[in-house]
């Protein structure tokens, strides 16, 4: 199996789940906060800097300079006067584009659709979920009221959706930004999962046919 996976996903909507339960099922390593030790690892930032800028943005975010900087091969000084905000965001970039150079695998969230879009053996997903099911679900998890619970999901999926608008051309959760949108509370995490594979499986056939 030699497909890539990125799973994008609304708070609650079981979408990390659905990636390491897919993952398992295609035998293939899931990515998800592992991505965040391995490009502290390789970036030589330490691992709880990484955790602080995950998946949220800067308000002074300039994004043609990170871009430009990105596209064009970042120089020494280039990068020393870049917020660390971007210089985290381009160690995840770097490290979602080895970690698909080495074979099929399932990478949750942190834009790696995008960082991927060049790649003609990636599928990009997003998940997303009935109100009441991810209510219900962060209730149970974390152990909060209701309205915690409302309140966390908006807070959430506010940074996720700034960070992603911020980093990538593309709209965060919107249809035509991936390939595949599923509400999970339709068919529940293993029918979706049952799903996907599915998808995954016609895909190949249909990418060998070529």
């Amino acid at each position: 199996m030699k497909t890539i996976i990125t799973i994008g996903r609304q708070f609650g909507s079981a979408g990390r789940e659905i990636g390491e339960k897919l993952a398992e099922k295609l035998g293939v390593k899931c990515y998800d906060k592992e991505l965040l030790s391995r490009a502290a690892k390789e970036s030589g930032f330490c691992e709880e800097m990484i955790q602080n800028h995950d998946e949220r943005p800067t308000n002074s975010f300039l994004y043609n300079l990170v871009m430009d900087t990105y596209s064009f091969g970042y120089n020494a000084s280039s990068f020393v006067d870049m917020p660390i905000s971007h210089k985290v965001f381009l160690a995840q970039f770097d490290t979602i584009k080895k970690i698909a150079d080495e074979g099929g695998c399932v990478i949750v969230g942190r834009c790696a659709d995008y960082a991927l879009s060049e790649y003609k053996n990636s599928l990009h997903l997003f998940i997303y979920g009935d109100e009441e099911c991810k209510v219900k679900r962060i209730m149970e998890k974390y152990q909060l009221s209701e309205s915690k619970a409302k309140e966390m999901i908006v807070k959430k999926d506010k940074q996720r959706q700034s960070y992603y608008n911020y980093y990538s051309s593309k709209k965060w959760g919107r249809a035509d930004s991936y390939d595949l949108c599923i509400n999970s509370s339709v068919l529940g995490v293993d029918g979706t999962v049952k799903l996907i594979l599915q998808y995954i499986e016609d895909f190949e056939k249909r990418q060998q046919e070529k």
